[in-house]
Parts: structure tokens; C-alpha cells; sequence
């Protein structure tokens, strides 16, 4: 990957805004790099020094970074894949739409609980080992950590999207110790960061059993699940023993249970209030400008299929993007187990469900274009149709925004600057 002259260390990647959090640095360089939240900003990689004090070199680590890019592995789709998806969603082999039997996995999941569902046959019906992926933690329930759950319980504990910072690759050493080939789950950024890992750790791909993408919109920062909590009316997040910010139905509420002098107490809002409201609204610089919205580097994507109405008391459904092989075997003998209830579906579903993730990527495309004009870093993208879309999909409106809006965005969020440690020292307050 060409990442140009200015970005020769991981340290360059978080200060010119490129860092997507994933956490795959962390991992290639654990006595180096260790990842620590900035409320404003997200997970960002904390690069130590040497004892000498003078700085340690990260490019092992920055071979594996996908902030600074990302490469898809051909130009032009194979003919296995649906020629009609390659342009804007990438690697496509089959496309469905259902659910996970267990009902209970079902509600409490975002959608449809495929993810979920799908991971726990890899263990229970295809002997892998367990599921690297994240949950709350525990003493900070408004921070997620990097787990590897092993049992149905586990999975159910963590199931509900996470709308707040997560580097789930900071921990791809329990998959790579591990005694049999592991699940992964996580964003797009992750799995694009995981793919690399393996073409540099042998030893860690031998032990990847399946990865799973969840389609993201962006990653809202801390700030933004704070926001939350005081729309709310929590006025001391240490009162908070518990966040879910959906699921429990399709897409469900989000919800705190608070701590009070009378027991606990729910506060919920709904996802408009929630998602629409306030959280999209910190998500980090790096996911405007990001060209993968749906896991093309997994082996399995899933999302939501939004191209209908969705009654409020409707049971949950997932869509469900076989993108590999290995991801249609793994899919097929789900359904043949009884994990999933799946039915195909023609390739329109797809757009029809997420346009905005298309018109995203589109706007890619002017975002970089209008960076690099004012001389600010932004990823580079080989293989990635982005023109096109931004030609075909986008109104002329949203072209016009697509440039226009980021030399504003440029000057409101300071991309001009670099983010150094000394400038975010104040925000660099909890270590994960």
C-alpha cells in the first residue's frame, strides 16, 4: 500500500487523523503500542518510547494499518461473484435475508442475531475453539474491551451493537494461541486490519476459522455515548451498571440501567433519538472518509435490511453477504444444522437496503479529493471503484457537499493539525 511520504510510523497515522481504532498495531507490537481511549476522538494507538527515550520503529505494525488504506485483491469481480454488486459492495457470492432459530439470540441481538448465531455453530457444530470479538466492560460499562468468548451465555452477554470505540484486533494473540481456529467479529476496519495481519503472521492465519463483518455507518467516539447518557437524565456516569444501544427487538431502544438510591432504573431512547440524533454526530474523521461500509474483506457480512418499513413489532432479520468461499460452506451448513432460517435473495436487496452506505462511499471519494487539495493526509484506495459511484449514485448536491463540506470539515475539526499526544494529554485519561 502507497501511503505516501508523510506516514512513516504509527504515531503519524493517529496524529493526521487517520487512526480507524482497530487496534491491529497493539497486537504486532504489544510492548510498543498499547491503545487508550480520548473521549473526543476514539481508541488511539499510545506509542511508548524506547528505554533510551528515543522513539521505536512501528513499521511492522503500519503494514498491517488499514487507516491508511485499504487494497481490494483484484480489479475486476471473478465468476463466482455477482458482476452487479462488485462496482459499490465488492466480493458478493450469494445473498440472503433471515434470522437465528434461537429465539433468544434473535431478539436480543440488533437485527436479526445472524452473527451471533453463526459463530456459536462454528463452535458447537464445527469444533472452532471460540469468537474473538467485543463487549462492555464490566467496571466502565460505557467502554467496550476485547473478549473471547467461548459458550452460548458469553455470546448472549455481548450481543447488541456497540456504538462507541472498540479495537477488537488489540487481542488477535488469543486467536493466534489459541489450540483451534477462532471466530472474528468485528467492523469493517477490523477485518480489512486482520486480513493484513494474517499475510504477515502465518501462524495467526492458520488459526482464523471464519470472519464475520458488521455493516457500520461510523464509529461514534466516547463523547458521543455521554451525550447520550445526559439526554437521558444521568448525571453521574458512575451510577450507570449497564448500556445497550439496540437490540431486544429490531432495531430496539437504546438503554442505561442506572443505579439510584430506589434500585435500578431504566432510561431508554429510541434509535432515531439515539443513533439519529446524537451518536452519528462524533463519529471520527477517519469514517468519512472510509470506503469499505460492509466488510468486503470478511468472509461473511451482515446488516440490516432496511429496504422496506419495519413494523415496531416486527421480529428481527438480517441481511447476510457471503463473500468467500469458505463463508458460503460455513453459511450452507448453518442453515443445515437449523442455526439459521435464511432465504436467498436477489442482488437489488442489497442497495435497496443500504443506500446511504453506497452514497458514503461515493462521497469518498470528494472527501479525498478536497484533503489532499488543502494538503491533509487521506487514505489511498487501489481497486475501489469510487469515482463511478461518486459520478453515478451521488445528487449533484451531494457532490457539490462532498468537496465543499470538507474544506469546512478541514478548519471545524482542526485536520490541519496533528493530533499529537501533547495537544490530547487531557483526553488520554482511560488506558484499555
Amino acid at each position: 500500500m502507497t501511503m505516501g511520504p508523510s506516514i512513516r510510523s504509527i504515531q503519524d497515522v493517529a496524529d493526521k487523523h487517520l487512526c480507524s481504532g482497530c487496534g491491529v498495531c497493539a497486537y504486532l507490537q504489544p510492548g510498543l503500542i498499547s491503545m487508550e481511549d480520548e473521549p473526543d476522538r476514539g481508541l488511539r494507538p499510545l506509542v511508548r518510547p524506547l528505554p533510551d527515550g528515543s522513539p521505536g520503529d512501528t513499521s511492522p505494525a503500519l503494514a498491517a494499518c488499514p487507516g491508511i488504506g485499504l487494497s481490494r485483491l483484484g480489479a475486476d469481480p471473478d465468476s463466482q461473484h455477482l458482476s452487479e454488486l462488485w462496482e459499490g459492495w465488492g466480493p458478493v457470492i450469494e445473498l440472503w435475508e433471515g434470522y437465528a432459530a434461537d429465539p433468544e439470540v434473535r431478539h436480543a441481538a440488533s437485527s436479526g442475531g445472524i452473527a451471533t448465531a453463526l459463530a456459536l455453530h462454528c463452535i458447537d457444530e464445527e469444533s472452532m475453539h471460540g469468537v474473538l470479538h467485543i463487549r462492555a466492560r464490566q467496571d466502565v460499562p460505557y467502554l467496550n474491551k476485547t473478549v473471547l468468548s467461548r459458550t452460548r451465555v458469553e455470546m448472549l452477554e455481548a450481543t447488541g451493537s456497540r456504538y462507541a470505540p472498540a479495537s477488537p484486533c488489540d487481542r488477535l494473540d488469543l486467536v493466534e494461541e489459541a489450540p483451534e481456529p477462532c471466530v472474528f467479529i468485528g467492523k469493517p476496519c477490523d477485518v480489512a486490519a486482520l486480513s493484513m495481519a494474517r499475510r504477515l503472521r502465518p501462524e495467526l492465519d492458520r488459526q482464523v476459522g471464519l470472519t464475520i463483518a458488521i455493516f457500520c455507518a461510523g464509529t461514534p467516539s466516547t463523547r458521543g455515548t455521554l451525550e447520550m447518557l445526559s439526554s437521558m437524565g444521568i448525571d453521574d456516569v458512575k451510577d450507570v451498571e449497564s448500556i445497550r444501544y439496540r437490540g431486544n427487538g429490531w432495531p430496539g431502544p437504546a438503554e442505561a440501567v442506572v443505579q439510584t438510591p430506589q434500585g435500578q432504573v431504566s432510561r431508554t431512547l429510541t434509535y432515531e433519538e439515539s443513533w439519529g440524533e446524537i451518536l452519528q454526530k462524533h463519529r471520527q474523521w477517519r469514517c468519512y472518509v472510509c470506503a469499505d461500509h460492509t466488510g468486503e474483506f470478511a468472509d461473511v457480512a451482515v446488516g440490516d435490511p432496511w429496504y422496506r418499513p419495519i413494523p415496531p413489532d416486527e421480529p428481527g432479520r438480517s441481511l447476510v453477504v457471503v463473500r468467500t468461499e469458505r463463508g458460503r460452506q460455513l453459511v450452507n451448513a448453518a442453515i443445515s444444522s437449523g442455526s439459521l432460517r435464511l432465504e436467498r435473495v436477489s442482488p437489488d436487496i442489497l442497495p435497496a437496503s443500504q443506500p446511504n452506505l453506497l452514497r458514503a462511499e461515493g462521497a469518498t471519494w470528494g472527501r479525498t479529493v478536497a484533503t489532499r487539495m488543502v494538503g491533509v493526509a487521506s487514505p489511498r484506495y487501489r481497486n475501489f471503484r469510487l469515482l463511478p459511484i461518486w459520478w453515478r449514485h451521488l445528487s449533484g448536491l451531494e457532490k457539490t457537499r462532498s468537496i465543499l463540506g470538507t474544506f469546512r470539515r478541514v478548519i471545524t475539526k482542526r485536520l490541519y493539525r496533528r493530533a499529537s499526544p501533547d495537544n490530547q494529554a487531557h483526553d488520554r485519561k482511560v488506558s484499555v
